[in-house]
């Protein structure tokens, strides 16, 4: 199986800032051991990973790689973290220093480590690894170059690069590699040459001697370069003087090299092999005392320029210049690091002393803007579910009110439109233009009900009083005059969007009076039928002539309206007015609903 690169396989155990790496399983036959054993055990993010501080868990998954995974967010948000490195190699340098302590232990050192951060950046690239006889910068990606002239013995990664000069100056490159071997990764020490294979070794066959980290090739390197080379035939004596004239070429070559690259100690080193080399004539001679010369000329200048560099570093330590304190610090520690005065070795302690406390600053003003920035993040979550729940709420009591609100107490109406009111204002944006105008509507419509008699609809406006009223007259509609539902032609009752159920045009009406059983109404609201006889009047429409009357019906009604069963729907099998009843009809129920339904209307 692949590892998925976007899931997280390693993370520390104990806390945040633990250095205990842990791998986890990806095949989902091993998971359940890895639980079984950690089962007392927490599983982190660690910072030392580049990752967020927060506790995780394990998934596990038969189609795809287990992984680690952040515990949800309390308000169901998904967990925001910005470790970039999240594969089985994301713990290497916690891995390197682990088992760097343990070898060192078995010898009686104890070291001290430190992760280098190239640009600020997570940990993971560079560890330097220093105890009382040694040093070593174990080098695990390309983010920083490997220095070689220093007394810091460079250990490369396998993507590390290094040249072909480089090999055949110092005879040999030590390198280092990680093996998944369950749920840990093994330290392997490799040997690279000139000309030879990279020779791999477990770390317990490694040695540290006079010359730095070894191993069981190193031995055999050097044993192959010290031992005497044979004899050679009397017949080619006469060799002698190309040979001291190639390595006369071989060290110019090597001088110009190390000229090019500020190496102070490797000019010193060839300016002597070149005054100490015999078996040259008096041409090549002259040769090698004007390079002798220049070499001299060039090692006082810089004599001089590393005197300057430090009084520099002192500057700017003590002007609390930051960036130039590091940048000088690291040219120090590259090309000043050997053969150090006391003075120099107090001023790059001192500079080393100053940015170390930089970075700690710096570390706890990152720490107090995550806390501040965490502390904001979860100020908006909080807002954002007090929105969404009042947006709930404002939902519910608008399907209440709309379900309900015909027949409700005018008490209980105006309790809950207040309710209302306070939920929209803590809802604010999440409302939509609908729901608003719903709310606004509910409002006007219970300010209109508390200003207006019980008996006089809301939205119907009487016509001015009689000095010698009817008493037989209704307010609400004089004898006589047709009801509204007859003032309007049937085909355009739905052609409004009703002000009151807010149903759309061509929809029949919600049931919120619990006039007949269906959740529809038989006859649409009186404001919807106001409204289009609005619409009406608004055109100019010219008046509908009056069916005429019916006779008087002996039961069920009167001669203005007796329903039938087909123009009603069927509360049996909701078929709509004018369908047949499915599948033997029409039913019983709705022959009686319609009979009762004339009653209702006409008493």
């Amino acid at each position: 199986m692949q590892a998925d690169k976007r899931r997280i396989q390693t993370a520390v155990l104990g806390g945040a800032g633990s250095e205990e790496p842990l791998m986890l399983p990806m095949e989902s036959i091993e998971l359940g051991a890895f639980r079984h054993v950690h089962e007392s055990d927490t599983f982190w993010c660690g910072t030392l990973l580049g990752g967020c501080g927060g506790q995780l868990t394990t998934k596990l998954y038969t189609d795809r790689a287990c992984h680690f995974a952040h515990h949800p967010d309390p308000d169901g948000l998904p967990h925001v973290c910005g470790r970039a490195a999240r594969g089985v190699n994301s713990a290497d340098h916690l891995y390197v220093k682990s088992a760097a302590a343990a070898w060192l232990a078995d010898q009686g050192e104890q070291a001290t480590f430190t992760y280098i951060r190239p640009g600020g950046g997570p940990p993971g690239s560079v560890v330097d690894v220093r105890w009382r006889h040694g040093a070593l910068r174990v080098h695990l990606d390309q983010a920083v170059a490997p220095v070689w002239d220093d007394a810091v013995e460079p250990v490369l990664g396998t993507m590390v690069p290094v040249d072909r000069d480089t090999l055949v100056r110092r005879w040999y490159v030590h390198r280092i590699r990680l093996d998944s071997e369950g749920t840990v990764r093994r330290v392997r020490i490799g040997t690279e040459a000139f000309a030879r294979p990279t020779e791999w070794f477990a770390l317990d066959e490694c040695d540290m001697t006079e010359r730095g980290l070894s191993t069981p090739a190193v031995e055999r390197i050097i044993r192959s370069r010290s031992t005497p080379p044979p004899a050679r035939p009397a017949t080619r004596t006469d060799r002698k003087s190309p040979d001291a004239q190639t390595r006369t070429q071989v060290l110019f070559r090597r001088i110009e090299e190390a000229r090019a690259v500020g190496s102070v100690v490797v000019v010193a080193r060839v300016s002597h092999a070149l005054a100490t080399l015999d078996g040259v004539d008096q041409e090549t001679r002259a040769r090698i005392d004007t390079v002798l010369q220049d070499a001299r000329i060039w090692l006082q200048e810089q004599a001089v320029a590393r005197q300057e560099m430090f009084l520099r570093l002192d500057d700017a330590v003590a002007d609390g210049n930051v960036q130039e304190a590091r940048g000088l610090l690291t040219r120090v520690n590259a090309i000043a690091a050997h053969d150090r005065t006391e003075t120099e070795a107090q001023t790059a302690g001192a500079a080393a002393t100053f940015l170390s406390g930089v970075l700690r600053e710096q570390g706890e003003a990152a720490r107090r803007l995550n806390a501040a920035a965490e502390v904001k993040e979860e100020a908006r979550r909080r807002t954002a579910r007090q929105k969404t729940q009042a947006l709930e709420q404002v939902r519910t009591t608008l399907r209440t009110l709309r379900r309900h609100g015909g027949t409700m107490l005018g008490t209980e109406k105006r309790r809950r439109v207040a309710m209302l009111t306070d939920l929209a204002a803590k809802a604010g944006d999440q409302l939509s233009r609908s729901e608003t105008n719903q709310i606004e509507a509910w409002k006007a419509r219970v300010q209109r009900e508390r200003k207006t008699p019980a008996h006089v609809l809301p939205a119907q406006k009487e016509p001015a009083p009689d000095p010698t009223p009817d008493r037989g007259r209704n307010v609400q509609q004089q004898k006589g005059e047709p009801r509204l539902y007859q003032q309007v032609a049937r085909a355009d009752w739905y052609s409004k969007t009703c002000p009151r159920c807010y149903a759309g045009a061509g929809k029949p009406c919600d049931n919120d009076d619990r006039v007949g059983p269906g959740l529809t109404r038989q006859l649409p609201h009186d404001e919807r039928l106001r409204r289009v006889l609005h619409h009406s009047d608004a055109r100019s429409r010219p008046p509908r002539q009056r069916r005429e009357k019916r006779s008087e019906q002996p039961a069920g009604g009167t001669a203005a309206r007796t329903w039938h069963a087909r123009e009603v729907r069927c509360p049996k099998c909701q078929a709509p007015p004018e369908a047949r009843c499915t599948p033997n009809g029409p039913h019983r129920e709705r022959i009686e609903w319609a009979a009762e339904f004339t009653r209702k209307l006409w008493g």
